[in-house]
């Protein structure tokens, strides 16, 4: 390990294991490639409060914004700072690879049940896998690979299009710098593309930019602008960067010059982007904005050649086809005999008639033999039961099928890590909020379920002693009590028709 810390392989083999969110994942790979440099750990309780008040480390070295660790308060139990062999903890990725161990100096209580680690972090193994390892360089490596003189960095958390292109290319010809592009990949990005699809649209640009150096770097956007744009011009820095195309003026504190671009037009009349304000009106074109590139693409439609440069708009197309050919998952949700089950049922065979696409249904016995065998009707493991469900969903739409679930999902938080799964898969989701009655659902009661809870047989029944928390953010309401599930099926079909999942066709005549 590095710094000279070195533990018997017998300590780190049982010590305890515990897989960090993918923020503080990427701020681990900062840690420990240097880029966060003077930092080599997580903060400690001392850096955070004089972070807060002074803009400080512990130390008095200036610094920009926390960079923390959380654990459920079940992982800090065993550890003990007292003892050298009782406060490491050996922190994974998600695949569960060994990555560091934390030297664990400080521990605090949290919110929800959690608990704050701070201390040193020392390297374990080979650093980990991802797609295009290769790019991930170290700041050492790659200060090594720059040229000597100026060094213009642009931070490309997007697809490059003429426009940005053109800016960079007047600022690396002013300034007479050698060209730095990172490529953060700590997160999906602008546009919802995960990170390889973001590398290879900027990697299509290559032979459009000056002469350039190309890396990936394992940043994720803070909350707070200006403390991320501080923090992404610090982590420049480090890289090698003296210069930063940013449209973020902030940064001129974090000691580089920032060169912030002015608006660029395309003009009609030599096929040249300039200063917005040198093209006369009727020759001015604007740049497209993110919410028009994306509904090209959602729609289908081929991006202009003026405004995207081919090769990055096939990556695009690629990374994200149209609506009607891209992952979805559609989300049932309602109480015990609401007709969610039905109408999901109804729904597949609709979309299976099509033939257009794969159609998965996730209810009935096969998820409670599959994935659900065990479960009790505790809340952990309907929220477990949930997150199964929906893990297998996205799954099945990041390789752009539909997956139809209609578990009853009582729980709000559990519906949203439902969508935020199909999110992170490049998928859709559309929620669908069964809102038939309880007294409805109870005349109903093909089970018994109802009958069993009110006679106290059943316990965690949902809507007797159990809460349901009614959907704020449904795509679609149906109540099967004045409606036939037939016409339930068609309010669905026509909400994914008109919102582009599936070809108009699909509805009857």
């Amino acid at each position: 390990m590095s710094n000279g810390w070195v533990l018997p392989d017998d300590v780190l083999r049982d010590a305890p294991v515990f897989t960090p969110r993918p923020g503080e994942l990427a701020d681990l790979e900062l840690l420990l490639s240097g880029a966060y440099a003077p930092l080599t750990g997580f903060m400690t309780r001392a850096d955070l409060t004089s972070l807060s008040r002074r803009g400080r480390l512990a130390d008095g070295t200036p610094w920009p914004v926390p960079v923390t660790l959380q654990v459920p308060a079940a992982v800090a139990e065993g550890l003990r700072s007292d003892d050298p062999a009782g406060r490491v903890l050996v922190l994974t990725d998600g695949e569960g690879a060994p990555l560091a161990a934390l030297d664990v100096q400080d521990v605090w209580s949290g919110r929800d049940g959690t608990a704050g680690l701070g201390g040193p972090v020392h390297r374990l193994g080979d650093g980990g896998h991802a797609p295009f390892q290769r790019l991930r360089r170290t700041p050492e490596e790659v200060r090594a690979l720059l040229p000597p003189g100026r060094v213009l960095g642009v931070i490309a958390d997007r697809p490059l299009h003429r426009p940005q292109l053109a800016q960079i290319a007047h600022a690396t010809r002013t300034l007479g710098a050698h060209l730095l592009v990172m490529i953060p990949v700590g997160e999906e990005a602008t546009g919802g593309l995960p990170p390889e699809a973001l590398v290879r649209a900027v990697f299509a640009a290559r032979d459009r930019m000056p002469p350039v150096t190309l890396i990936t770097v394992p940043l994720a956007r803070r909350r707070d602008e200006i403390s991320d744009a501080l923090l992404r011009a610090r982590v420049s820095a480090a890289y090698g960067v003296t210069h930063l195309l940013s449209t973020e003026e902030t940064l001129s504190g974090a000691g580089l010059r920032v060169l912030v671009p002015r608006e660029l037009a395309y003009d009609n009349r030599d096929g040249q982007w300039r200063w917005r304000d040198d093209i006369p009106p009727r020759n001015r074109r604007l740049a497209l904005t993110q919410e028009e590139i994306d509904d090209h693409l959602d729609r289908g439609f081929p991006l202009p050649e003026w405004h995207t440069p081919p090769a990055v708009a096939k990556e695009l197309t690629r990374a994200r086809p149209p609506l009607r050919h891209r992952g979805l998952v559609v989300f049932l949700t309602g109480l015990s005999g609401s007709g969610k089950s039905t109408i999901a049922s109804g729904l597949a065979d609709a979309l299976r008639e099509a033939g257009d696409r794969t159609i998965t249904l996730l209810d009935g016995d096969v998820v409670r033999r599959e994935l659900s065998a065990g479960l009790t009707f505790s809340r952990a493991d309907r929220d477990l039961n949930v997150r199964r469900i929906g893990w297998v969903a996205a799954e099945i739409a990041r390789h752009r099928g539909v997956a139809i679930c209609c578990p009853i999902a009582p729980y709000a938080q559990a519906r949203a890590t439902a969508r935020e799964m199909a999110a992170a898969a490049g998928a859709g989701f559309v929620l669908v909020h069964v809102a038939t009655p309880l007294e409805v659902c109870e005349q109903r009661d093909r089970k018994g379920l109802y009958a069993r809870a009110r006679a106290g047989l059943l316990t965690g029944m949902t809507g007797v002693d159990d809460p349901y928390e009614a959907p704020t953010d449904a795509d679609l309401v149906v109540d099967t009590s004045d409606i036939s599930i037939e016409e339930a099926v068609q309010r669905v079909l026509h909400l994914l028709t008109e919102t582009g999942w599936i070809e108009p066709r699909l509805l009857p005549a």
